[in-house]
């Protein structure tokens, strides 16, 4: 059975593969907009926002990736969708296969694309003056958890892409993931925002993360951040995937 769900998958992720390669401009749209944001916030308002000793793109670059997993999930949902009207699953459904390879071919093709577009991101970064003196296995620390991040997303993007009645629906559902890190650490100390926006910043996942992220590149104590943000990770990765399951089963049966 393990056997038959893994050749299946492999299969259809070739498929999910060459339809991201027949579509590059996804990727590299992907790419774009938190490239933009850091020239934007660098060049423009960097100067204006007290850091510390910090340049202002070590310090903004852990948000900037999490908003590059945020606009690369989105492209998951519409592959989804696409299949969904398409009729493909119920093809599928016909065929010899195991159920959730579907699934799951769509999951790992969502890691691959946002793992291509994270490396240009961070690519750039370097250009622009972006440092961290961490060995290889903090790099895979980082690497681990925003893993994780991309996993608990997409799995949110199979239920949007399951449950969307158009194109738009099916992409609009990542506009809040995409604005939640402005409502954190990632650009600016959470120190100082108002009352009432600060309690929500400190106490929402991508701080947490984002602080993990940072701490791991500087090679600074991590603290209780890391294990929060695991936690949240792992906390929504369980829920995203067993309604997406849910509504899966719904859809086919």
């Amino acid at each position: 059975m393990t056997t038959h769900f893994v050749g299946d998958t492999t299969v259809l992720l070739g498929r999910s593969l060459k339809h991201v390669t027949r579509s590059v401009d996804t990727i590299i749209t992907t790419a774009i907009t938190p490239v933009a944001m850091m020239l934007l916030f660098v060049y423009v308002f960097g100067g204006a926002i007290n850091t510390g000793s910090a340049s202002y793109v070590n310090y903004m670059l852990p948000g900037i990736l999490l908003i590059t997993i945020a606009s690369g999930i989105a492209y998951t949902a519409l592959r989804l969708f696409n299949d969904m009207k398409g009729g493909i699953f119920e093809r599928f459904q016909s065929m010899p296969i195991a159920r959730s390879s579907v699934l799951w071919a769509h999951v790992l093709t969502s890691l691959v694309a946002n793992l291509i577009s994270l490396v240009i991101v961070v690519g750039v970064a370097l250009l622009m003056g972006f440092r961290s003196s961490a060995g290889v296995l903090t790099w895979l620390a980082v690497g681990g958890i925003l893993l994780l991040f991309t996993l608990a997303l997409t799995w949110l993007a199979v239920i949007a892409g399951l449950s969307a009645k158009s194109v738009d629906g099916a992409s609009a559902f990542s506009y809040p993931l995409i604005f939640l890190p402005f409502l954190s650490s990632a650009f600016v100390p959470t120190a100082t925002m108002p009352g009432p926006v600060r309690a929500f910043a400190e106490h929402q996942p991508v701080t947490s993360i984002v602080n993990a992220v940072r701490a791991l590149f500087t090679e600074q104590p991590v603290g209780t951040d890391i294990w929060i943000a695991l936690a949240w990770c792992g906390g929504i990765l369980i829920v995203a995937y067993a309604f997406a399951t849910i509504t899966y089963r719904r859809k086919i049966s």
